[in-house]
């Protein structure tokens, strides 16, 4: 399916939304267009090669071993030319004796680094240019899998997986799709000097699943980072992810009757067997405080995190643990803390994962998550207004793909 160029329709000016599209208001970044040097100088690029260095470059260039010192050392910046990367630019401007007067290096189609003569020194500058954002939609229906319903769509799989994380803590993206299924996003792509760069933020989704409908928009509140809400103003995130390893499959679910596959006797499986392949990273299910890491013969290399005081997660059978992971430490949901092996008493790699509630193993699918902090109440004006307008945006264009379907 075609990706569909949206305009916004004018927001009245008593309910401002605090997030704008348009980009000088989203960035604390000055935007400065790129600018030719006024002086007649000759200008000359080359792009950087494997095995290039600075002082290779500037040889090939005629230029002396005095300048790659001067702009090598600059302050602030002349370290960031200590390592370039194969693909980046350089580009010079010589006077008319052939003096370096000016150097750019750039990293991306929106990222220089400039440095200037002044005097017998060079002076640096980073600029960063802002990228047109034009709003697109897509729709897609699943009929196998997220991944495959995405790509006919036409969306990258790095979008896929921003639109499966903004829904994780509703949806079992591994047990809980059908077919049927259906995902409407509306999102930036990012468009500088009329050609394609990239894709922005996910503005505003909708997932329907198992008939059940999950919408989220994106709104900054304020103190905090930009994150995603329901139109009630409930996060959509809960204080635990509900998986703690993405895109995997469940080997084993929880049983209380479950006979072991070693041992071939009735023992109850307290937890989630999350089938993967060794070396896939495992994410912490909440924020907590590491109170063991360490390994057992049964377990293998296993990890324990508490989180407050009724919560305990387990994950059993890593390959190895996180960097740093140790016990005391302090862990953001999310973050990695290991990866998955087939350490101690396990038959192929997976992770065995268990959620505990006041000391009192529960299924990890189906006990109650609390959720995160919702929208303050003195703002959900101004958040109402946000929603109604992006999901008027859905709705729209939920509609125009159904007349489309029907035709």
């Amino acid at each position: 399916m075609e990706s569909v160029l949206l305009t916004l329709p004018e927001e009245p000016r008593a309910a401002q939304p605090e997030f704008t599209t348009d980009p000088a208001a989203r960035s604390n970044i000055a935007q400065p267009k790129p600018q030719r040097p006024e002086h007649a100088w000759r200008e000359v690029s080359t792009q950087i090669k494997p095995g290039d260095n600075l002082a290779l470059i500037f040889q090939r260039q005629g230029l002396s071993a005095k300048d790659v010192h001067l702009v090598s050392t600059s302050k602030p910046l002349g370290s960031q030319l200590k390592q370039i990367f194969p693909g980046h630019k350089l580009t010079f401007y010589l006077d008319e004796h052939g003096q370096l007067m000016q150097m750019a290096y750039t990293t991306g189609p929106l990222d220089r680094y400039e440095f200037k003569r002044q005097g017998d020194v060079f002076v640096g500058e980073q600029i960063t240019t802002e990228p047109e954002r034009i709003l697109a939609y897509k729709h897609g229906t699943i009929d196998h899998s997220l991944f495959i319903a995405s790509q006919r769509a036409g969306l990258s799989d790095a979008i896929t997986m921003r639109l499966a994380q903004i829904f994780q803590w509703d949806i079992d993206f591994v047990l809980d799709i059908r077919p049927g299924d259906a995902f409407y996003v509306l999102f930036e792509e990012l468009i500088h000097d009329g050609e394609f760069i990239g894709y922005g933020d996910i503005l505003a989704a909708e997932f329907v699943n198992n008939g059940q409908p999950y919408r989220a928009i994106q709104y900054a509140a304020e103190g905090r980072q930009p994150d995603y809400y329901a139109p009630s103003g409930d996060s959509m995130r809960k204080a635990f992810l509900r998986a703690p390893v993405e895109f995997s499959r469940i080997s084993s679910n929880f049983n209380l009757r479950r006979v072991h596959p070693l041992f071939k006797t009735v023992r109850p499986h307290r937890g989630i067997d999350y089938a993967a392949p060794t070396g896939t990273p495992i994410l912490a299910a909440g924020d907590g405080r590491v109170t063991t890491a360490s390994r057992t013969q049964p377990n293998g290399n296993y990890v324990v995190i508490q989180h407050g005081e009724q919560f305990v997660t387990k994950y059993l059978h890593l390959s190895k643990f996180a960097r740093h992971v140790k016990s005391g430490q302090r862990i953001k949901q999310g973050q990695i803390i290991g990866y998955v092996g087939a350490t101690g008493w396990a038959t192929a790699p997976h992770l065995h994962y268990e959620f505990l509630v006041n000391g009192v193993h529960q299924n990890p699918r189906t006990v109650s998550l609390p959720n995160a902090a919702p929208i303050p109440k003195q703002q959900l004006p101004n958040f109402h207004a946000h929603t109604q307008r992006y999901s008027a945006l859905l709705d729209n264009y939920k509609h125009q793909t159904s007349v489309a379907v029907a035709r």
